[in-house]
């Protein structure tokens, strides 16, 4: 899902960085100390599932891992994708620096939609039903990122109207590995480290993400 440089129009770009900009902040603002070392390890996975990619026109498919992210993180996973694709973008030029904050918001945003909606639920239901919760995760934030991204393209132009729809229907396979990959990981999760599912007691709920 990343978008290349010299795609977007300048009122988009900006937009974009400063949705960014507000998601990150609000993530930072609900990071404790406990929480940093789960971030970096989200975000290490985050950037090595990306690198893996297939490019679509000026996008590209690959595994994004955002719904698994968005449940462990919530808010936090704004700086944690923000991290990962600042170094993609300066390490191996995927993406871009100019389109930094639109790619963050397209990526992250979604989990944070996720976590939202399932997080509780992955932490109270019974273990049985944490697979399918999982796969809800999974599949459900590569839908609204794709919804995401085709919005973005067809702001550029109605050029993009066709590249659009086809990059809604290149993430079809995308979704369905995210969804058995997240379901498988947060049934693990739940058996063997179920505080992981569970930021730190210190975090506010700035917007509240549980409500």
């Amino acid at each position: 899902m990343h978008i290349s440089e010299g795609i977007l129009s300048v009122p988009v770009l900006v937009t974009g960085g400063v949705a960014a900009a507000v998601g990150t902040a609000i993530g930072l603002k609900t990071m404790s100390d406990r929480d940093m070392v789960k971030v970096a390890v989200v975000s290490s996975a985050l950037f090595v599932a990306t690198l893996i990619k297939v490019p679509v026109g000026p996008s590209s498919v690959h595994l994004i891992l955002n719904g698994l992210g968005g449940i462990l993180l919530g808010w936090q996973l704004f700086p944690a994708f923000l991290i990962a694709l600042l170094l993609q973008a300066i390490l191996y030029g995927f993406g871009g620096l100019s389109t930094l904050g639109v790619n963050t918001v397209v990526l992250a945003l979604p989990g944070v939609l996720v976590y939202a909606l399932l997080n509780r639920a992955v932490r109270t239901a019974p273990e049985k039903r944490v697979f399918w919760l999982g796969m809800l995760a999974g599949g459900g934030s590569i839908v609204i990122g794709a919804l995401l991204l085709s919005g973005v393209l067809l702001t550029t132009g109605e050029e993009f109207r066709v590249l659009a729809g086809a990059v809604i229907l290149a993430h079809v396979p995308v979704m369905i590995v995210e969804a058995l990959v997240t379901g498988a990981a947060l049934s693990f999760l739940r058996k063997v480290r179920p505080e992981a599912l569970t930021l730190s007691i210190h975090q506010k709920e700035i917007p509240s993400c549980e409500s």
